[in-house]
């Protein structure tokens, strides 16, 4: 059975406003003003972080202003990305019953339709868990999502042409990343249609081939259509009231510069937990932040989690933990509720 979803092209912005209007086709969608759609998205120079990440960890700041590289936040989770007009961003939000599944399950459903319709370049495309999408190892799109209430929001990224030498002035590239991999630098991590096609492909192919892989895998239906007018007026007063400021997009910055505040990862080292004590002998939580490169839904979660465990003891902490995850219908991709113990223990020592 066909699922209906219209297609719009919102062209060149600014990052900031184009996560203005991602919250604005949300919000929009949740109230029943638009139904299932699925955007591309162009971009300036700039350098995503996710909703969750430290903005001084993940981006180096001084490059960014020299080179002219707008800093973003998104509302959704993911790792720190450079985007420019070499790359194509694609958005889906649509009622999470059109994909089906929890989150793990809609990632793994929508990166292979992705996958497929990549291939129809000419390339081997292929779902990489948890979330990228990968040529022979490297990777060519990453993609992220979340729920709010029935609405599902997931977007990725297409690296048509790459420009490593911004990329990696101003990414700041986690260690434990590049140890893991054995590679020298960050670029060799990733790969362009480019590079694989030997060419620089025209926008409107890709977009096509895109769409080609949702209509084979999901058997979606698509129709093209424009902006709406209503989107477009939520996504300028988002973008000035929040997503746009400088408030929003430093939300998150070096916690670990704080006194007192201790730090610690979990296992795989993408969540990093924050701390301060508080106690005759520091054996309650005061306060704990959780960053890194995580995907979880609701959004709130991670903010709803650290205020659960304010005050509670240390020799708690892996219960509480425990219950408050139990407590709630939760998705997470590639996480498990004791790392985010794990990461608060490995603080104190």
């Amino acid at each position: 059975m066909t699922k209906p979803v219209r297609v719009i092209d919102t062209g060149l912005r600014s990052g900031r406003e184009n996560i203005a209007h991602d919250q604005a086709m949300i919000d929009a969608h949740v109230d029943g003003v638009i139904g299932d759609s699925f955007k591309f998205i162009h971009f300036n120079p700039c350098a995503l972080i996710g909703r969750h990440q430290d903005l001084s960890q993940e981006l180096k700041l001084d490059a960014c202003a020299r080179l002219g590289v707008q800093t973003v936040r998104r509302v959704t989770g993911g790792g720190a990305i450079f985007l420019d007009n070499g790359q194509l961003g694609w958005a889906l939000v649509c009622d999470r019953r059109t994909v089906g599944g929890d989150l793990s399950e809609i990632t793994a459903k929508i990166c292979t339709a992705a996958a497929i319709g990549l291939s129809k370049l000419g390339i081997d495309a292929r779902f990489r868990l948890r979330n990228d999408i990968e040529v022979a190892g490297q990777k060519i799109s990453g993609t992220g999502g979340f729920f709010d209430g029935n609405t599902l929001m997931f977007q990725g990224t297409v690296l048509i042409d790459l420009d490593p030498k911004t990329m990696m002035a101003v990414l700041n590239v986690p260690a434990h990343k590049l140890k893991k991999r054995e590679l020298e630098n960050a670029a060799q991590r990733v790969t362009c249609l480019k590079d694989l096609m030997g060419r620089v492909p025209p926008m409107e192919e890709v977009k096509n081939a895109l769409l080609g892989g949702f209509k084979e895998y999901l058997d979606f239906e698509f129709e093209m259509s424009e902006p709406d007018e209503q989107v477009e007026n939520l996504a300028k007063d988002l973008y000035v009231q929040e997503i746009g400021t400088e408030e929003f997009v430093a939300e998150i910055n070096e916690p670990n510069r704080i006194k007192h505040v201790l730090s610690g990862t979990n296992t795989k080292g993408n969540l990093s937990a924050h701390i301060r004590l508080e106690g005759v002998q520091n054996e309650r939580l005061r306060e704990v932040i959780f960053t890194g490169d995580v995907f979880v839904t609701p959004p709130r979660t991670l903010m709803d989690l650290e205020s659960y465990l304010r005050r509670k003891k240390l020799t708690d902490i892996e219960v509480e933990v425990e219950a408050f995850f139990k407590a709630a219908d939760i998705g997470m991709v590639s996480l498990q509720p004791s790392e985010f113990s794990d990461a608060i223990l490995q603080a104190v020592g």
